[in-house]
């Protein structure tokens, strides 16, 4: 704080200098001193409301008025809570709201579970050796929207998706199919998954066995046996959905197509 360090600096300069050197008054270091509290710049509403603004933009949207009070206090801005509050109601500013968390994988079932046979070995030497699945959540204002994805591991490149309103086995299925037709590998792919009711299911296992893959699931409860689809989702989550209120599943699903298309040139140009 530029008032402590002006204090233990009172012996060596002159008062006047160092507040005029730091632009603060002198008053206001008195103030400090007598345990009072220092003045602070006083701003229109128009000068006000442009430094929330401002804040609102690097902040993305993280704070609400509280917040944002004492964000504007520590700058050494006259900011008083009914003030900012006033304001940001009147400008449409609020806080980006949490996303409240959605359940994916089921795997309380009695439904047989494949071996780990990936074993965390998330770097396989060529394309199509290796290929990882997985489903997140994304919020709308219309309801929960569902996005299921294939990566290669090779390059972690998405090869196949499906966005669905329902979180069925038809949602993995889709994407699974999408990234056979587009990569028509040889058999014996492996197949890793979670151990969710989707991926278990007989409906899907039966597709596997059509397009001659090997599957493999996480072991129970352990995140981090399918780590690169996981970070794959929280790149999306930070980069696109996070900083984005979709009014519409229609507005979420163009933008997730659209963060996906490009995600699958740039691997594919890097491959």
């Amino acid at each position: 704080m530029k008032y402590a360090w002006i204090d233990t600096q009172r012996k060596a300069y002159p008062l006047p200098a160092m507040c005029g050197t730091l632009a603060v008054s002198i008053g206001g270091y008195r103030a400090w001193k007598r345990g009072g509290s220092p003045d602070r710049k006083r701003l229109t509403d128009v000068q006000l409301l442009a430094l929330i603004q401002a804040l609102h933009r690097e902040l993305k949207g993280a704070y609400g008025s509280p917040r944002m009070v004492r964000e504007l206090r520590a700058g050494g801005f006259s900011a008083s809570k009914p003030r900012v509050e006033r304001l940001m109601r009147e400008n449409g500013i609020q806080a980006r709201r949490k996303r409240r968390y959605r359940v994916t994988t089921d795997s309380r079932h009695g439904l047989p579970v494949a071996p780990n046979r990936l074993n965390r070995d998330f770097t396989p030497a060529a394309p199509n050796q290796a290929w990882s699945a997985d489903i997140t959540y994304i919020w709308t204002d219309e309801g929960w929207l569902y996005l299921a994805v294939v990566l290669d591991l090779f390059n972690r490149e998405v090869i196949g998706w499906s966005i669905k309103a329902r979180m069925t086995a038809e949602i993995v299925m889709d994407a699974l199919t999408m990234a056979w037709f587009r990569r028509k590998p040889a058999p014996e792919v492996l197949h890793h998954s979670d151990r969710g009711s989707q991926y278990a299911g007989g409906a899907f296992q039966a597709q596997l066995a059509q397009y001659g893959m090997t599957c493999s699931m996480s072991r129970k409860g352990n995140c981090w046996d399918n780590a690169p689809t996981e970070s794959f989702f929280n790149s999306l989550k930070n980069e696109r959905v996070h900083a984005r209120r979709y009014a519409t599943r229609e507005a979420a699903r163009a933008d997730l197509f659209e963060y996906l298309l490009v995600n699958t040139s740039v691997r594919t140009l890097n491959a």
